[in-house]
């Protein structure tokens, strides 16, 4: 090799990939975040299917009532078919107006186990179905390989699955702000109001009953989350998330828990609807922390999975399949309901039972990637192999 071949080795050589392919490393202002809901949220209680009589069939208890007028408190209708919570609406409604939000329905993965842990580990994976999972490559890892410009960074406790990879990735711990719902204070209060009363025994008795089914109930939950941060957490912490990405970051991870919803979920009001509102005010926040950079931003919002269309026998809802995917940025092209779309009804049920998958995660975000930074179609299959990109031309 001579010293002009050198030359030219040398300058190609960091864009080179294991399996050889020549691949350019973008320049980009784009920023991005990936936002997480671990625990499988009730995506039909956020982005409501009002033009459906069997969504108030299936939720005699929880489903969220119809939207009664534009300027009322209730659901705000986006389109003839889909309202939007009240929950998020003060939040969400203005960036949906200035449209710098979309949503996407029956969204999600090829994943039909229904288990919080395979469908996490294959989401944040990013393979192929069918195919054995490689542990150590996650999908925004692998993006991060092709891109100059944004420093990659996870808003966790750990290093998520989705940045594992041959690149050293920070990530932050942000503190949770959750509290225990019964703590033993509580309980001796409790106790010591019936001491020497007949009813002693039974209220002991009962009390501990009680404990056993909460910390029951929460060592379900955390599996869930897998050390997530609560909403209000999230809330909380957003500004500071955002300041961090305006100034340093320009690939973000954050996974948020609580989301698991099997008892009293609520309508408008009630467990999910309070998380809604973390979120939504969360999300508010990080965008106002951006300043001029949330032109340039944008943000994903993602879970394993959606829950149960029917409502269970404890006024909650089940481990499911299709989801609702929010999109938010500064210069998105929003402010409509994006992607493939179902009637909803009984008849169009996955398995007579949950949202079907219409639109993939991989090729959502794949979609989202080359408009964004421009990625050819080999940068695109070095990040979600075998599966072509969606443009929803939502940028």
């Amino acid at each position: 090799m001579n010293r002009r071949q050198l030359l030219a080795f040398a300058a190609a050589a960091p864009a080179l990939t294991v399996a050889g392919r020549l691949l350019a490393a973008p320049r980009s202002q784009c920023k991005f975040l990936l936002v997480f809901l671990r625990g499988g949220y009730d995506c039909a209680n956020l982005l409501v299917p009002y033009s459906s009589s069997y969504y108030y069939e299936s939720r005699p208890h929880i489903a969220v009532a119809r939207p009664a007028a534009a300027d009322g408190p209730g659901a705000l209708a986006l389109d003839a078919d889909w309202a939007l919570a009240p929950a998020v609406r003060e939040s969400m409604a203005p960036f949906y107006g200035r449209h710098q939000l979309a949503f996407i329905p029956f969204a999600g993965t090829d994943d039909v186990s229904r288990s919080h842990f395979e469908t996490q580990d294959g989401l944040e994976l990013g393979q192929p179905a069918g195919t054995a999972r490689d542990f150590r490559s996650g999908f925004l890892a692998r993006l991060a390989t092709l891109l100059n410009g944004p420093a990659p960074i996870a808003f966790t406790d750990s290093l998520p699955l989705v940045f594992r990879g041959s690149r050293d990735i920070p990530n932050i711990s942000l503190k949770s702000v959750g509290k225990p719902a019964f703590d033993a204070r509580q309980a001796g209060i409790l106790q010591g109001m019936y001491g020497n009363h007949h009813l002693q025994a039974a209220v002991a008795d009962g009390l501990e009953l009680r404990q056993e089914v909460a910390r029951a109930m929460e060592e379900e939950m955390a599996a869930a989350n897998r050390g997530a941060i609560t909403t209000k957490g999230f809330e909380l912490e957003a500004g500071r998330i955002g300041r961090l990405m305006r100034e340093q970051y320009g690939l973000g991870f954050i996974d948020i828990g609580g989301w698991d919803t099997h008892v009293n979920e609520g309508g408008a009001q009630g467990a999910l609807a309070t998380n809604l509102e973390n979120l939504g005010r969360g999300l508010r926040t990080f965008a106002e922390s951006l300043d001029a950079e949330w032109k340039n931003t944008v943000v994903v919002v993602v879970s394993e999975f959606g829950r149960t269309f029917r409502e269970n026998g404890n006024n909650g809802t089940d481990h499911g399949h299709g989801s609702v995917y929010w999109v938010l940025g500064g210069g998105l092209q929003g402010g409509r309901i994006a992607g493939a779309q179902v009637r909803v009804g009984a008849g169009t049920l996955f398995e007579n039972r949950d949202y079907p998958v219409l639109n993939d995660y991989r090729a959502i975000l794949g979609g989202l990637f080359r408009a964004m930074w421009g990625l050819s179609s080999v940068q695109l299959e070095h990040v979600f192999p075998a599966t072509p990109a969606l443009d929803l031309n939502l940028v």
